[in-house]
């Protein structure tokens, strides 16, 4: 037996099920919203589900070739990878297409993708290369600075696109990874403080008027039923008419009379709440938990503190993600673009959560020193 092959065995048997479990659960009931929310059932086109599939597909041999590669490399690429994050964040002001008021996606014939999305996770490979050069050095505001302005060149690119909700998913992954690098309690309490102070400052000179109305729309959707609120409306319509366990899966009737918006990406939560009520609702809610608690424990179980640092940017994307879109279907958060991981649809949504994931689970396979 070759010493290789050795290795190979050990570190498949260190891959982390629950992990696996899970997404895979996930993905399937996304492929089930999908395929209802397209009215397949009702002829309906098939054509997003395909598309899904198919990214599913390329993501399964994305990991692969992710689990090739001892994690460790992919942070002396940490130069390569932040100038690759700046042309890739730039392209879409050259051959983006605007999209619901953003210059975010580039069109290439049958493809399209968002540069953001690929920005996310190399952009969680060197912040933790960054923090790891600079982990328990972050008690002041002078010595966060330079994370500061590491976070401040992907964050102002994308708010020049503009993509608030984006630029929030990079300060949320930032926030929690600095936490676990050491950032100081006390900042984090100045911080919250000025946000709190320049607030109304950002609402009277920053603020565009879709983002006024966005927050308006949070508070109080009866304002605008027909128009900004309708989203939220008509969600949480769809949600409490699923009772406990719902009308049945593509029997939804707000899904299928189109009374649901944006029912294949941002309110897919609302398909599944309206066709398996409360139970679907917790099942999902329960996996992603779950999800979550095996990629703290990775983080937890790292052999060094750069694997620790990625499980948590990524385990930080994740929980954003979640947050904010199952509770903008309930009106908890305000309404943005975000997507729910591995079930909305939305090919460059599904294979950048699922390289996040081979990340991960990466990092778990080469928790332990393999010694003979």
């Amino acid at each position: 037996m070759k010493v290789g092959d050795l290795i190979d065995k050990k570190l498949v048997r260190n891959i982390d099920l629950g992990i696996v479990f899970s997404s895979l659960s996930l993905i399937m009931i996304g492929f089930l919203a999908i395929a209802s929310a397209s009215g397949i059932l009702n002829g309906g086109s098939t054509g997003r589900l395909k598309v899904q599939i198919a990214a599913f597909i390329i993501g399964i041999i994305a990991i692969l070739v992710v689990l090739l590669f001892d994690y460790n490399t992919f942070g002396e690429l940490e130069r390569p990878l932040f100038v690759l994050n700046v042309l890739l964040l730039l392209s879409v002001f050259v051959f983006g297409d605007r999209v619901k008021g953003a210059v975010s996606w580039i069109d290439l014939g049958p493809v399209s993708f968002q540069p953001s999305e690929v920005v996310k996770i190399s952009f969680i490979l060197i912040f933790a290369k960054h923090l790891e050069r600079r982990k328990d050095n972050l008690q002041n505001i002078f010595q966060i600075l330079p994370s500061m302005l590491y976070l401040a060149v992907p964050v102002g690119l994308i708010l020049l696109q503009p993509d608030f909700g984006t630029a929030l998913v990079f300060m949320f992954i930032a926030f929690f990874m600095m936490f676990e690098a050491g950032l100081s309690y006390k900042i984090i309490g100045a911080g919250v403080g000025a946000v709190a102070a320049l607030f109304p400052i950002l609402w009277l000179f920053f603020f565009q008027d879709y983002q006024k109305d966005r927050i308006l729309t949070f508070l109080y959707p009866e304002l605008d039923p027909m128009g900004r609120g309708y989203h939220v409306i008509q969600s949480k319509i769809a949600i409490g008419s699923g009772l406990f366990s719902g009308k049945g899966i593509f029997h939804g009737t707000q899904n299928n009379l189109g009374f649901i918006p944006e029912r294949q990406t941002d309110f897919i939560f609302s398909v599944i709440g309206e066709e398996v009520g409360f139970i679907g609702c917790v099942i999902v809610i329960l996996l992603f938990m779950y999800l979550l608690y095996r990629m703290m424990y990775i983080a937890k179980v790292s052999k060094n503190d750069y694997g620790t640092l990625v499980c948590t940017g990524v385990m930080a994307m994740y929980l954003f993600h979640i947050l904010e879109n199952i509770g903008m279907t309930i009106q908890l958060m305000p309404v943005t673009g975000i997507p729910l991981p591995l079930i909305s649809y939305g090919g460059s949504s599904l294979l950048t959560n699922m390289i996040a994931l081979g990340l991960v689970i990466n990092i778990g396979m080469r928790r332990q020193v393999i010694r003979f």
